[in-house]
C-alpha cells in the first residue's frame, strides 16, 4: 500500500480550525463567571438576612466581589481574540 502525501493545505486549514477551538474554549469562562457573580450576590442576601446591621458594609463587599470577578471574565474575549487575530503562522 502506498502512503498518501500530505497536502499542502491541509496545514491552514487545520491551524485554522485549531484557533476556532481555542477561542471557543476561552469564552467558556462566560458561565464561570456568572456562577462566581451568583455566588457573591447569594452570600449578600444570606448575610444580610443574619445580621441586617451590617447591610451597608456587606454590600461594598460584595461590590468588590462583583467587580473582581467580572475582571476574570473579561479576559475570555481578550483571549479569544488574541488566538483568532493575532495567532499567524
Amino acid at each position: 500500500m502506498k502512503k498518501k502525501k500530505r497536502d499542502e493545505n491541509s496545514q491552514p486549514e487545520m491551524l485554522e480550525g485549531a484557533k476556532s477551538m481555542g477561542a471557543g474554549a476561552a469564552t467558556i469562562a462566560s458561565a464561570g463567571a456568572a456562577v462566581g457573580i451568583g455566588n457573591v450576590f447569594s452570600s449578600l442576601i444570606h448575610s444580610v438576612a443574619r445580621n441586617p446591621s451590617l447591610a451597608k458594609q456587606l454590600f461594598g463587599y460584595a461590590i468588590l466581589g462583583f467587580a473582581l470577578t467580572e475582571a476574570i471574565a473579561s479576559f475570555a474575549p481578550m483571549m479569544a481574540c488574541v488566538f483568532s487575530l493575532y495567532l499567524r503562522v
